[in-house]
């Protein structure tokens, strides 16, 4: 949960909140809702080995840029929307419903901040990624795709490889 924790301590809510027009603790509530929401789905797609080697391709690649990010107008949220089209498919729309149903929260404004935050959860993931393959001295696509982003990401969800 630490690792959750430090995702969600870097995501700029304050600068979501004025860029959104809504009140802060509208937006921490959304993002709380929405991070958990894109971790789950890139888990899921990690399931299979090309969903893995394609994330932790992607993660890598966002990590450098991730870095970079420190408010909204940093993010390229056209290439946030791209992320959640790959981590969500065709079911993007319900799940924007069902995240916004679980935290009592408007749909519009779940469907506003995916884009903004989903950068920066594949950075921060990425970034992860990248610590864990300095630290165990591997740089291999297929063993940092398998478990290496699977453990990344069940460390974030709370547990091992789910």
């Amino acid at each position: 949960m630490a690792e959750l924790d430090g995702l969600l301590a870097s995501i700029p809510i304050d600068d979501i909140a004025k860029q959104l027009g809504i009140d802060q603790s509208t937006a921490k509530a959304a993002v709380n809702q929405v991070v958990p929401a894109l971790v789950a789905g890139m888990a899921a797609n990690a399931q299979d080995k090309g969903g893995a080697e394609s994330l932790a391709g992607a993660a890598t690649r966002h990590a450098q840029r991730g870095k970079k990010i420190t408010k909204v107008a940093d993010i390229d949220t056209e290439d946030g929307a791209k992320v959640a089209r790959n981590v969500f498919g065709a079911n993007t729309k319900e799940v924007e419903k069902k995240v916004a149903a679980a935290g009592g929260l408007d749909p519009s404004i779940i469907e506003k901040i995916i884009p903004i935050v989903a950068p920066i959860v594949i950075a921060f993931i990425g970034n992860m990624l990248l610590n864990k393959q300095q630290s165990s001295g591997s740089s291999s696509s297929s063993e940092s795709a398998g478990g290496g982003i699977g453990d990344v990401l069940g460390g974030l969800l709370g547990g091992g490889k789910k």
